[in-house]
This record gives structure tokens, sequence and C-alpha cells, in this order.
């Protein structure tokens, strides 16, 4: 049984867990997400050492651009890190080979190989939470694009002068189908918690739900357009919310899919790994790097 750590280094903490090659976690550790990339490694060397995993293969997935020799990362701006040569550091104080992923990747390679798209060759992830990520896989391989940065779905531009994005655009995607613009538009309609809101059935919120998975279901139709998947899979915070955010999007997506008449349509389904799934990706890929 071929172990490997994989490391999820998201904006408030790092889960670390030891994974076997059939995709199971068995064993975790945590800590909260430390000021600066430096202060990150220390965190990793510590959980590795808790989970007494010394000379495992270590795959760290980050909510950030990572470079295509998968050792920089470029820009994380839930972070706050400028580019720092992460790869290399982690290594350095491991004292073995690290591979560096971006986190959505990290976790759309997992769905691919154990969870909603394990035995399709041809899968998207698109996560929706605070934002849109996502990650590709075609013909059975991780694609990561020409700079390493495929991938970001969030930031497609579907409406001309639309909403501003903190990306620097107008527009995007995420502000209009994400938790994020869940919540502002619920608080523009006067529903303080969302998730109460739904979870008692209030009108406002589920109609509200409702219109972020039909926004869903307009760009899932453009990431088909273009990359045809077979499967698309949905993961993240909200699709805890199921069917009432998933038939929206699927009926959506075949409205909007070019000549849908005419094509197979791609099956949409929810992720099957929830929140482990970015590091059990993570620790995958660094299995088959070594």
């Amino acid at each position: 049984m071929g172990l490997a750590v994989g490391v999820d280094l998201g904006g408030t903490k790092i889960a670390a867990g030891v994974v076997d090659d059939a995709g199971k976690v068995v064993a975790r550790a945590r800590r909260d997400t430390p000021a600066g990339p430096y202060a990150a490694v220390d965190a990793i060397a510590e959980l590795v050492r808790e989970l007494d995993a010394g000379g495992l293969p270590v795959g760290v997935g980050v909510a950030g651009f990572v470079d295509v020799t998968r050792r920089r990362v470029l820009f994380a701006p839930n972070l706050g890190w400028p580019e720092v040569p992460f790869a290399e550091t982690v290594a350095d104080r491991l004292g073995g080979p690290v591979v560096l992923e971006n986190d959505a990747n990290a976790a759309a390679w997992a769905e691919s190989r154990f969870g909603a798209g394990a035995g399709v060759r041809d899968m998207v992830l698109v996560t929706v939470g605070t934002g849109i990520g996502g990650g590709i896989v075609l013909d059975g391989a991780l694609m990561r694009g020409g700079f390493g940065i495929a991938g970001e779905f969030g930031h497609l531009a579907l409406v001309a002068d639309g909403r501003s994005c903190p990306c620097g655009q107008v527009g995007c995607w995420e502000q209009y189908a994400s938790g994020g613009a869940l919540s502002r538009a619920a608080r523009d309609r006067g529903v303080e918690d969302v998730a109460d809101a739904l979870e008692e059935g209030n009108p406002t919120a589920l109609e509200l739900l409702a219109e972020v998975g039909t926004w869903l279901g307009v760009g899932l139709a453009a990431v088909a357009a273009v990359l045809d998947p077979a499967v698309i899979v949905i993961g993240g915070g909200v699709v805890e919310n199921g069917e009432l955010l998933l038939s929206p999007a699927r009926a959506e997506f075949r409205r909007r899919l070019p000549a849908a008449e005419h094509r197979p349509v791609a099956e949409i389904r929810p992720a099957a790994l929830g929140p482990a799934a970015g590091l059990v990706g993570a620790a995958d890929l660094a299995r088959a790097a070594n």
C-alpha cells in the first residue's frame, strides 16, 4: 500500500492527511494558517511530524496560482502572498521532494481518480464556494495550461458591464453563481443568515438559490462549449443544497448548451469527496511523481 501525505493549504486552515493508494485518508491533522509563507512552511513541517509521516511523498494544494513547473506560487490573494518558491522551501525543510499544485486542480484530480468522476477520462470540476474555482481532466490527465493557471472558471466574463470583481474585471461568473453572490443577494433582500433561511424553507432564500443555480448553468454551458467534458462535477460548500441548486443548473445548462438537441449532453454530478478532495488529490499527485 503506497502512502503519501496530502496538504490542503487555505486562507484560514491547513489540513493534512496520510492517504493510501485507494484515496482513503488514514490519518489527519490540521493547523490554523499562519501569516506569511515561511510560517506556513513551519506549520506543514509540524503537521508531517504529527502524522509521523517523515519520508513519505508530500503534495501541497494551495489556494493560488501555481507555475507550470509546480515549484512556485505565483499569486495567492487569499493568503496575501507574493511570488514564492514554495515547493523548494518545503522540500528543504522536510528533506524530500514536494509536489505543489493549485488546490482546485488537486481536488479535480481526486474526484477523477476516486470520486464522482472515477472511470471518466474527460471531466471538469467546478467548485462553488465563496467564489468559483475548478480543474480540468482531459484524456485522463490533469490539464494545467501553458502557464499552469488553467481552470480559473470563476473569472469567465459572462456579463458585459456587469458587477465588479476583485480580479479587476467586470461581469465574472463568480459574481453571479457563488456562495458570495448568494449571500450578497440575500442581504439585499433582507435575509441576514441565508443558511438558516434555506434550512427553514424561506421562500426568498429558495428563490435566490435557484437564481444562483440558473447562473451556474449559464457558465457550465460556456465551459462545455470549450472543453466538451463527459461529466461535470460540482463541488464546494454551496452544493450541500443538493437539487435546490443543481436542478435549475441542469435546466439552464441544457437550455444554453449550443445545439443541445444534436449532441450528447454532459452529466452534472455532485462531488463525492467533500472537503478532503484537495488533500487526497495532492497526495495522489505526489505519489505519482515519486
